[in-house]
């Protein structure tokens, strides 16, 4: 990945890291996360005999420990520096692992659960900090290839699938040995980082003139932004229709007959989508601009949404019962990829200058947000969603209005440069 953009920036001096570390750093995190962190239900309930009850307070425990944290880890990585931050985030996930890995009760799963979420909510917006100082660079050079966000979400892709086959293999062994290596994964890691990031990154023109301190900014002030929190809260709105593949994919699989043992090959189908297309996806909106790229991807997962809502009234049978979850799939996915590396560039003109972790702390714990209200109105109309008729098309409805509200309003709220 570094040589991609050995033309575009400048050699870079020891105190900047270099962009292909960055990419490095999240393609090892997600290994490490999802060699584990999947297999938790599974060793929880087959293992353990644990209920579904406790399952679920595990689980639900983790992603609000993250999502819900990512504004305050944005705090401390404009207040510690990403590198301390990120070194914080692997610390605090070992010592989740390591907590997993001795664990045989519901309370260690769940503190384990919850140190292992606080991790990922100390890493990734310090993480996001360094790739927008990297993409100021880039963009101060008149940098054509893709942005880096891109390449991040295909990095974190290949983590993706990598990691529960990684995971597969050691649970084989045990969780607990799985659990460790994880931990041993992120150790290395953290050694990594240490020896390569610098305490405080350069900014990201450098000239002549003596370094003014940096503009730090506090949470109030961010929050006066009116056009940025507007910018979050339908940007939010991108999460929570990602989220469906995780909430609304198994219903419809359900419904449509073809039953979970689908659900690994479609989530195959979406690692090889972001993987291949992602890159000319980011040309095209690149040509496009932010406006238009923000629309055309909501309009892609309304959509898919508006597909679910027509076919869910049908009843599918022999290959035809795969033919609506592969739609959703691929609109929600192509949607994802047009939306995901434009908005979070924005973000850097929307900081100005000022520290950023704390905007992508702010926009992560919104999106997290939206997820669990969302999830928690969308239930009671998924529960008339597993046979076909009438009631299933309530939930894809919905979810289809919803995409409208970004798909015309974020164009209305970007950064006053663009």
């Amino acid at each position: 990945m570094t040589a991609a953009y050995g033309t575009v920036l400048p050699a870079l001096p020891k105190h900047r890291p270099a962009p292909g570390l960055l990419l490095a750093s999240q393609l090892v995190f997600n290994i490490g996360f999802y060699a584990v962190v999947p297999f938790l239900a599974l060793v929880m309930s087959r293992d353990f005999g644990m209920a579904a009850t406790a399952v679920g307070v595990v689980l639900g425990a983790r992603v609000f420990s993250q999502q819900g944290l990512f504004l305050v880890g944005g705090m401390i990585t404009d207040r510690w520096g990403p590198r301390r931050a990120m070194l914080a985030g692997c610390l605090v996930r070992i010592s989740g692992y390591l907590t997993l890995a001795m664990a045989g009760s519901f309370s260690l799963f769940l503190l384990g659960a919850v140190l292992t979420g606080m991790g990922g909510a100390l890493f990734s917006p310090a993480l996001e900090s360094l790739v927008g100082k990297a993409e100021e660079r880039r963009r101060s050079t008149g940098g054509r290839t893709p942005g880096l966000f891109a390449l991040l979400a295909i990095c974190g892709e290949i983590g993706a699938v990598t990691g529960p086959l990684v995971g597969a293999l050691l649970l084989d062994v045990s969780f607990s040995w799985a659990a460790l290596t994880g931990a041993a994964v992120f150790a290395v890691m953290a050694v990594v980082l240490w020896c390569n990031v610098p305490a405080r990154a350069a900014g990201p023109i450098q000239d002549k003139t003596p370094p003014s301190p940096p503009r730090t900014e506090g949470i109030g002030a961010m929050l006066r932004k009116r056009r940025f929190v507007a910018f979050a809260a339908l940007y939010s709105v991108n999460l929570l229709a990602y989220n469906q593949l995780y909430f609304g994919l198994p219903i419809e699989l359900t419904r449509s007959g073809a039953g979970p043992a689908a659900l690994a090959g479609l989530f195959a189908v979406a690692s090889v989508l972001t993987i291949t297309l992602q890159l000319p996806i980011s040309r095209l909106t690149h040509r496009l601009g932010p406006g238009r790229a923000l629309t055309l991807g909501f309009t892609l997962k309304a959509l898919a949404f508006a597909t679910m809502a027509v076919l869910a009234q049908f009843p599918a049978t022999g290959a035809l019962q795969l033919l609506p979850p592969i739609l959703l799939v691929s609109g929600l996915c192509l949607g994802h990829m047009c939306i995901g590396p434009v908005a979070m560039p924005l973000v850097l003109d929307f900081a100005n200058g000022r520290p950023t972790g704390i905007y992508y702390g702010l926009l992560a714990s919104i999106g997290g947000c939206a997820v669990l209200l969302g999830n928690l109105a969308l239930g009671p109309l998924y529960s008339g969603a597993t046979h076909p008729g009438q009631d299933a098309v309530w939930p894809w409805a919905v979810m289809a209005a919803l995409m409208v509200i970004p798909a015309v309003g974020l164009s209305r709220l970007l950064p006053p440069k663009i």
